[in-house]
């Protein structure tokens, strides 16, 4: 029986580089799928593979208990495993894969896209001119400005640093904290999250999602924030309450909401903040770049051969499940 490999992350697919002659070069029948899949859609597809490198699929308890005893490793294409069961992965003694350290100069440089796009009004002079117009309004610097970063991984620490070149004060709250990088870099440490909520005149998120970040920033967070604060979000969307962060934007509470993520991807039409004038919507592509897609698909792809071959991978989220050869 062939070895068959499940691939449906398409920032993959769609972006040339050498992952593709890795991947091809193990001889090994490759099926592909546009991602990310629904749990219905991806039950629709496993139960006859070996191997599958994921993207953000609904990887259930029900995909899985499907996908088994066939499935021997799972190779997520990123770091957020939110939308996998680890638990029943470790239970079925699935090893879970991961790329962390491939994405976090991008995902830094979108945020500053989103901070800077929100501050400079870019959307509506951007706008006006491509319509004919020459409509202008006043924007703001980031100099001297205080961004708050909850989440001080590498991403935050990416964040940090170019915020220190903009000239701006960083306040920094996480549970696990760097001294060194914050002394060498003048990060001030926040030891509860309504100190970030004080200070900060724009707040990051770039925390994982857990059940205590889940709908962090919502009405009675916004409240402890300065009225017209900007958010950013290029971490999860379910870590903002989307009717709380609507009726915020619609108020001045919040003046401005930059996302890459949303709480329902892709979003129906009438999504709430797809249609507000003072939020941003870009579609999860904060981590794809050229660069960035070749570092992180590699990366699965090492993982995925590595482990069916029986040999240590890059990192691996449930590290008590036994590597096995499986070719």
């Amino acid at each position: 029986m062939p070895t068959r490999i499940l691939l449906t992350t398409t920032s993959f697919q769609d972006t040339p580089g050498s992952h593709h002659a890795l991947l091809a070069g193990t001889g090994w029948e490759i099926v592909t799928a546009r991602g990310p899949l629904s749990e219905q859609d991806t039950l629709a597809l496993v139960g006859d593979f070996d191997g599958y490198i994921c993207g953000d699929d609904a990887i259930t308890r029900k995909v899985l208990d499907k996908a088994a005893p066939r499935l021997k490793v799972l190779s997520k294409y990123g770091i957020g495993v939110d939308k996998i069961d680890v638990a029943r992965c470790t239970e079925l003694g699935i090893p879970l894969l991961f790329t962390p350290g491939v994405n976090h100069t991008t995902v830094a440089e979108h945020t500053f896209l989103l901070l800077l796009a929100l501050e400079k009004q870019f959307l509506f002079h951007t706008d006006s001119v491509r319509s004919g117009g020459w409509k202008r309004t006043t924007g703001h610097e980031l100099l001297d400005k205080t961004i708050g970063i909850i989440g001080m991984g590498r991403i935050g620490r990416e964040v940090a640093i170019r915020a220190k070149a903009f000239g701006m004060n960083v306040v920094g709250y996480d549970l696990y904290w760097d001294d060194g990088f914050a002394a060498a870099h003048g990060v001030a440490r926040a030891t509860t999250l309504d100190e970030v909520f004080a200070q900060a005149d724009c707040i990051s998120l770039h925390t994982n999602l857990t059940p205590e970040t889940r709908n962090l920033i919502r009405t009675e967070t916004i409240a402890r924030m300065k009225p017209g604060v900007l958010i950013l979000n290029c971490a999860r969307g379910e870590i903002v309450s989307t009717p709380d962060m609507v009726a915020a934007l619609t108020s001045g509470q919040v003046g401005g909401y930059g996302t890459d993520v949303l709480d329902e991807e892709p979003p129906p039409a009438d999504h709430p903040l797809t249609h507000l004038p003072n939020c941003i919507v870009t579609p999860h592509i904060g981590s794809r770049t050229f660069e960035s897609v070749q570092r992180q698909a590699v990366a699965a792809v090492t993982n995925l051969i590595r482990a069916m071959h029986g040999e240590a991978p890059l990192a691996q989220i449930n590290k008590e499940v036994p590597i096995r050869k499986c070719v």
